[in-house]
């Protein structure tokens, strides 16, 4: 089962519609081009839309299984007093005090430019269910940093 917020299993349903009515499509024509052009065994472009539907037919199946065992989370039914999936939580480095906040995601939501981490990532594991004022270590590539819950909001 996998459990993320209704922002991010609509986003997951727009990109699945994106591959199925524009991305397949394009495939499927550019297949049919190269076919008309003779010779196939030879035939460089009809292998590579044949390489790129298969590619596209691989995601679309996997984001199907997403959907298919996708559970949203009402996020107004979450405590704010413990580190969930979905809790947006503030904390510090206390090797050098920098302060950083991060939204606790769900594997495929998950994207660090907008400050969101996998609840599966290292750091994600080490602040599940803890509380404010809770100080964890967590073993990263770097080594172990030690780490500060500041706050936490849903």
């Amino acid at each position: 089962m996998e459990y993320m917020s209704q922002e991010g299993y609509d986003k997951l349903v727009a990109e699945l519609r994106q591959l199925e009515s524009v991305q397949l499509p394009q495939v499927r024509e550019a297949i049919a081009e190269a076919r008309d052009k003779g010779d196939l065994s030879e035939n460089f472009e009809y292998h590579a839309a044949k390489r790129e539907q298969a590619r596209l037919l691989s995601r679309i199946s996997f984001k199907q299984k997403v959907l298919a065992n996708a559970r949203v989370i009402d996020t107004s039914r979450l405590g704010g007093d413990t580190v969930q999936l979905l809790s947006k939580v503030e904390i510090t480095n206390l090797a050098n005090n920098s302060k950083m906040s991060y939204v606790i995601a769900s594997q495929h939501e998950a994207n660090l430019r907008e400050g969101k981490i996998s609840v599966k990532s290292p750091i994600a594991q080490a602040l599940l269910n803890k509380k404010v004022g809770d100080t964890v270590e967590v073993r990263v590539p770097a080594g172990v940093m030690r780490l500060r819950i500041e706050s936490i909001t849903k």
